[in-house]
């Protein structure tokens, strides 16, 4: 019976017909390279991401802009950051901009094909007037917040000297889910969602995780303090806390999973799992994920800032479970899905992505050869790979987070048990597409990264001079080759110079005082829509 209903799925797929796969999104937020069991680490258990990672594709080389709002705009518009003016910094509550509305959205070209659309947790592409807002944006549905970063209990921000409640749903505030925390909230959303699904159209879900960016200054990371004490041999008390965080969001992907599979949707699904950048490592961003062996963290070009861990999973893949080696931007997703739920991608006009369906299902050569991970002429910093060839010209906060950080979490053994008695072990195992003990651990040994110990180190200090690395030789970017390649570091540079003169000038504004949620009853709103109260008291 399963291998009928996988049959009948890839001929959906292949062939047209009306049942369209589903697409589900789950996008972990500062989540590190080194914070998954699938990458090596044995320090927090991720048995139901992990799950996937053993039955699907763990994306090996995948990439993604270094922070939030650029990283969503890519992947809801299939372009880099540089080609819509989002490529430096975010949007903040009180900035009135947002992703520009000549940008057609992921969600908008599913919903021409039929899909119902919903938004659950974080949106941070721009909110100061409705149009800018999910549900003017391609979403049927949209549950959760508005700005960049929450209280996972009490649902505020602090931006810039004031704070706000932030949480809705749709336009109405959900006062009512003060308390709740913000992973469970979306966990019962996203099954709610799941149950009631109407399967006569494919269903486009995306559950986008508060956890694990830290929160407000008065307790940057929260949760549950019964999963924090579970972590208390960790001598560090905030990666204690950062643990309990993604013990929850791992937990909440496993529900997802078994909710799809309870409903006889998850044989014919399409699941990714990713980070939207690179984990905020050693304290910054007041945060404790890890991206080791990896240099840099999130905000950064190195590839502890945009190397992001992902998985793609689906029973529609032809050739699983591997360790992909495809090069994979988060950019690529929308031409991807586009395909695989059926739609003309040869209508998609000035993308940067790249339909990838073919060599990923198929484990064919990638048609991706390069990726601009980002230029920000204000910051002064810019990375390209070309095939091989990373270039780094510049980088932030003055080379303060160009370094190398743990932990590394390879102390301890790493439970298979867990895996596959975990919610998505389980109901994956229903399908019959849980591998056995052995094949976990060859594939757990393929997808860990470990630096070349054989090469010879060159220092890098690209706010002196551009730096050039062989990213697959060398991965953790030990080996500066600038001067030991002058003619590729002419090359890049001028590829470099090339793409920098098609980029847009970036749309940042300044704060606007009418923002302040003070303003507003302490909520964040789309202040743009509405006159400014007579009174500038301070509406508490």
């Amino acid at each position: 019976m399963t291998r009928l209903l996988l049959t009948f799925a890839l001929a959906s797929l292949c062939w047209g017909e009306v049942t369209k796969p589903n697409i589900i999104l789950i996008i972990a937020d500062d989540l590190g390279w080194n914070d998954v069991g699938f990458h090596g680490s044995n320090q927090i258990p991720t048995p139901n991401i992990d799950a996937l990672a053993w039955s699907g594709l763990v994306l090996q080389n995948y990439y993604v802009p270094p922070i939030c709002t650029p990283s969503r705009a890519a992947l809801m518009t299939g372009k880099y950051p540089i080609h819509t003016g989002m490529q430096h910094r975010v949007i903040y509550g009180s900035e009135p901009r947002g992703l520009p509305l000549t940008e057609k959205l992921l969600p908008q070209y599913l919903k021409e094909l039929g899909y119902s659309t919903h938004l659950v947790g974080k949106w941070h592409l721009g909110s100061y007037k409705k149009e800018y807002l999910p549900l003017n944006r391609g979403f049927d549905t949209h549950l959760g917040f508005w700005t960049g970063r929450i209280d996972l209990y009490d649902h505020t921000s602090f931006e810039f000297g004031s704070w706000g409640y932030d949480f809705r749903r749709g336009f109405q505030v959900a006062h009512d889910l003060f308390g709740v925390y913000a992973t469970d909230v979306y966990t019962d959303e996203a099954i709610k969602l799941i149950r009631g699904h109407n399967s006569s159209g494919g269903l486009f879900l995306v559950v986008a995780h508060s956890a694990v960016h830290s929160g407000n200054p008065y307790e940057f990371l929260r949760a549950p303090d019964d999963l924090v004490a579970n972590f208390s041999h960790l001598p560090d008390r905030q990666r204690q806390k950062y643990a309990a965080m993604v013990t929850k969001l791992d937990e909440s992907v496993g529900k997802v999973i078994e909710a799809l599979q309870q409903r006889g949707m998850l044989e014919n699904s399409i699941v990714l799992f990713t980070t939207d950048n690179g984990g905020a490592a050693a304290g910054f961003n007041n945060n404790a994920g890890s991206n080791y062996p990896l240099k840099g963290v999130k905000n950064t070009l190195w590839e502890g800032g945009v190397r992001g861990a992902a998985i793609l999973w689906s029973p529609l893949l032809a050739k699983k479970p591997r360790v992909a080696t495809q090069r994979v931007h988060i950019a690529d997703w929308l031409p991807t899905f586009l395909h695989a739920a059926g739609g003309n991608i040869s209508d998609l006009e000035n993308i940067d992505g790249v339909n990838q369906w073919k060599a990923l299902s198929e484990d064919l050569v990638s048609e991706r050869k390069s990726i601009v991970h980002n230029i920000d002429d204000i910051f002064e910093s810019a990375s390209i790979t070309v095939e091989q060839w990373k270039l780094h010209k510049g980088t932030n906060y003055n080379g303060a987070w160009d370094n190398w950080y743990g932990p590394s979490g390879r102390e301890g053994s790493y439970d298979v048990d867990l895996v596959l008695t975990g919610y998505a072990g389980r109901a994956i195992n229903k399908l019959g597409l849980m591998p056995p003990a052995d094949k976990i651990f060859s594939l757990r040994e393929a997808s860990i990264i470990k630096c070349n110990s054989s090469i010879v180190p060159i220092a890098c200090n690209p706010l002196l001079a551009p730096c050039l690395f062989n990213i697959e030789e060398d991965p953790c970017e030990i080996r500066n080759l600038a001067d030991v390649e002058p003619s590729i570091l002419t090359q890049m540079l001028d590829e470099l110079e090339r793409v920098n003169r098609t980029a847009v000038a970036p749309n940042n504004k300044a704060n606007d005082p009418r923002g302040d949620p003070k303003y507003w009853g302490r909520v964040y709103t789309n202040f743009g829509d509405y006159e400014l109260p007579h009174t500038s008291a301070d509406c508490t």
